[in-house]
């Protein structure tokens, strides 16, 4: 990855972002050598595999051989296109129609989202244990916006999963005394991941659109109604198809949502940017987006 930036000195493009996604999602890495004579059917392979390959000329190519990024400029061949596995692709497809349905309109280039034979989700148990931080963080928050903050040490005896479960950033929030008011508020929005990932793990039955915030009252209640330790024991996520299809419909909702604030225009469809961009930072954490945690989630679009 840092050979495709040259050490960061390259610009991004859509093509090095998208070579950088698929190096990144890498799961067997082959080093070989084919003869002249092979080289069609080992094209096809490639193809088959999904694979890009290095070559001795130090440039990264496509399947069938084009150049995605040539050694000393970092250029692309304009013919090149980055594989993707045929449900990303099929996926991406029926977002664009769906999105199109509802007025939405995104750039035919974005790519898919990471694919079923790509994807390492996080266990049923870690989403559980997540479910019960964010939902005592943003209980926490609701408290001291509402100022009548519920005593730390309460919160901590009556939930200890939840309190075990946070994370760095979280546990900062819930230890300070006085945090400050654009704290409280992230953490109020927090609501919105929570009803994100209450949903992949079988706890909600819907996800409706994100043209409105979620029902607060009737998540505290679904959670409150859980016993935390049977949550966590056998908790279920919902099928892998299913999740890739939410993720890649908030990250193309995501890139609407943006393109409408930065040219200052209203949200598309009567979006609501910020429960958009919670539940791509959920979706994101679940797939394991840059292998990073929770804290340290990116939303890029």
């Amino acid at each position: 990855m840092g050979f495709v930036m040259d050490g960061g000195k390259r610009p991004m493009t859509t093509t090095r972002y998208a070579v950088l996604r698929h190096l990144e999602r890498v799961q067997h890495h082959l080093s070989l050598e084919v003869e002249d004579e092979h080289l069609e059917a080992f094209w096809a392979w490639a193809l088959e595999c999904n694979a890009i390959t290095f070559l001795p000329d130090s440039s990264v190519r496509a399947p069938e051989g084009t150049v995605l990024v040539e050694a000393a400029t970092g250029d692309a061949d304009p013919t090149a296109l980055v594989p993707y596995p045929p449900d990303a692709l099929a996926r991406k497809s029926r977002t664009d129609v769906a999105l199109a349905q509802h007025g939405v309109q995104v750039p035919a280039g974005l790519p898919p989202v990471i694919a079923e034979v790509e994807v390492a989700l996080r266990a049923p148990r870690e989403v559980a244990e997540r479910c019960l931080a964010l939902f005592l963080c943003a209980l926490r928050a609701e408290s001291l916006a509402s100022e009548n903050a519920i005593p730390v040490a309460e919160l901590r005896a009556k939930m200890p999963l939840a309190w075990a479960a946070t994370t760095p950033v979280e546990r900062a929030f819930l230890e300070s005394e006085a945090p400050g008011r654009q704290e409280i508020v992230d953490h109020v929005w927090r609501y919105e991941s929570l009803a994100l990932l209450a949903w992949a793990v079988r706890v909600t039955a819907e996800l409706p659109l994100p043209t409105a915030v979620c029902d607060v009252p009737g998540l505290a209640r679904a959670m409150f109604e859980l016993d935390a330790e049977a949550f966590v024991r056998d908790a279920r996520l919902r099928d892998v198809g299913v999740l890739l299809d939410a993720l890649d419909l908030h990250f193309r909702l995501h890139w609407a949502t943006t393109d409408a604030r930065l040219k200052k225009a209203p949200p598309p469809a009567g979006l609501e940017p910020g429960v958009v961009h919670e539940r791509h930072h959920a979706l994101n954490w679940l797939v394991r987006f840059e292998d990073a945690e929770w804290d340290e989630v990116a939303t890029p679009t």
